[in-house]
C-alpha cells in the first residue's frame, strides 16, 4: 500500500522570502510599539502633579494670565486633540517650545542628540574590537588563569549598575587618588565634544567597560561553540594548521553568531548613556531629560524620551537584521 506523501507548499510567485517577511512584520510591530510608547509617555507626563501654566508663570500670576497661557499652549483642548497635535508635531519636526527658556524644542534637543551620539558612537568604536579580541583570546585559552579572571571580572561588572562604575572611576581618576582626569564634563554649549578629549575619557571608559564585559562574554561563548562544531573538528582532522582553523573556520562563524549581540549592546548603551551623562554632567540628551523633569518642561521631556525610545528600538531592529543575515549566510 503506497504511503501518503506530504506536500510542501511552494511560496507564491512574487511573495517576499521568509526572512524579509519576518523583518517586515518586526518593523510593523515596532511602529505599533512606538505609537503605544508615545501614547503612554504623553499620558504619564500629562498626569504629573501641578499646572504647567501656573509653574511657568509663577505663583503670583493672575487667573486670566494662567488661562491665556493654557490657551496658547493648547492645554485647554481635549486630551485626544493635544496628543494628536503633539505627535504630528514630533513627526514633522515641530516639537513645540521649551517652557523653561522659550526656545524651540528642536534647538534644545538637537545639539544634545549630537553630543549623546558622539558619546555612544565613540564607545561602540572601542567596544566591538576590544570585545572581539578579549572574547577570542579567553576562549582560545579556555579554563586558563586569563579566562577565569575575565569571567569573574565580567560577572562583577555585569552585576554593577553604570552609575556605580562611573562613581568608582571618578573616585579613582578625578579625586586625590590620582587626579588626572576631570570628573565633570564642562563642555560649553555649541562646542563639539571632541574638542575636549579629556572630558570624554571617563564617560566613554564607563560605557566601554560595561559593553566589553557583556559583549566579550558573548563572543567567548560563540567562539567556544564554533571550536566545538563539526566543521571545525573536521578541519582539524584534515591536518589544517591551527592559524587557518582559527581565522578561516572558527572566527568567521563565531563573529556571525555574535553580530546580533553587538546590536543589542548598542541598544543597551543608549540607556547607559542617560545614566553616564547624569553622573558626569555631560551635556547630552540624558541630562536634558533630567533637567526637563526637574523644571517640569513637558515639551523637552516628551521629545527627549521619545527620541531615546526610538533609538533603542532602532538598534534592537538592527540586531534582528544581523541575526537574520547570520542565519542565512
Amino acid at each position: 500500500m503506497p504511503t501518503p506523501t506530504t506536500r510542501t507548499r511552494a511560496p507564491r510567485r512574487g511573495s517576499p522570502p521568509a526572512p524579509a517577511r519576518r523583518l517586515l512584520r518586526r518593523l510593523l510591530i515596532g511602529v505599533l510599539v512606538l505609537l503605544l510608547v508615545s501614547l503612554l509617555l504623553f499620558l504619564v507626563t500629562q498626569a504629573l502633579p501641578g499646572d504647567v501654566a501656573r509653574i511657568v508663570l509663577g505663583k503670583d500670576a493672575t487667573a486670566d494670565q494662567v488661562a491665556d497661557l493654557r490657551q496658547r499652549l493648547g492645554l485647554d483642548q481635549p486630551l485626544v486633540a493635544q496628543y494628536w497635535n503633539w505627535l504630528s508635531g514630533m513627526l514633522t519636526g515641530q516639537m513645540g517650545t521649551s517652557l523653561e527658556n522659550g526656545e524651540p524644542v528642536a534647538d534644545v534637543v538637537g545639539p544634545r542628540i549630537f553630543n549623546s551620539f558622539a558619546l555612544g558612537f565613540g564607545s561602540m568604536v572601542l567596544i566591538i574590537p576590544i570585545a572581539v579580541v578579549v572574547g577570542v583570546a579567553t576562549a582560545h585559552r579556555r579554563d586558563s588563569a586569563l579566562d577565569k579572571a575575565f569571567v569573574a571580572v565580567s560577572s562583577l561588572f555585569t552585576a554593577l549598575p553604570a552609575f556605580v562604575v562611573g562613581m568608582l572611576l571618578i573616585a579613582l581618576f578625578a579625586t586625590s587618588v590620582l587626579d588626572v582626569l576631570p570628573g565633570v564634563s564642562t563642555i560649553p554649549p555649541g562646542d563639539l565634544p571632541w574638542w575636549y578629549p579629556a572630558e570624554l575619557v571617563l564617560p566613554i571608559t564607563t560605557l566601554t567597560l560595561m559593553g566589553v564585559m557583556y559583549l566579550g562574554r558573548l563572543v567567548r561563548a560563540s567562539f567556544i561553540d564554533a571550536m566545538n562544531s563539526e566543521y571545525v573538528q573536521m578541519a582539524v582532522l584534515k591536518g589544517l594548521s591551527g592559524r587557518r582553523v582559527l581565522f578561516r573556520h572558527a572566527l568567521p562563524n563565531a563573529l556571525a553568531a555574535g553580530l546580533p549581540a553587538a546590536g543589542l549592546v548598542a541598544a543597551v548603551t543608549i540607556t547607559g548613556v542617560v545614566v553616564v551623562e547624569y553622573v558626569y554632567s555631560y551635556p547630552g540628551l540624558g541630562t536634558a531629560v533630567v533637567s526637563a523633569v526637574n523644571s517640569h518642561d513637558l515639551p523637552v521631556m516628551q521629545a527627549g524620551i521619545l527620541v531615546l525610545a526610538t533609538a533603542y528600538y532602532a538598534f534592537n531592529l538592527l540586531a534582528d537584521v544581523l541575526a537574520v543575515v547570520g542565519r542565512n549566510r
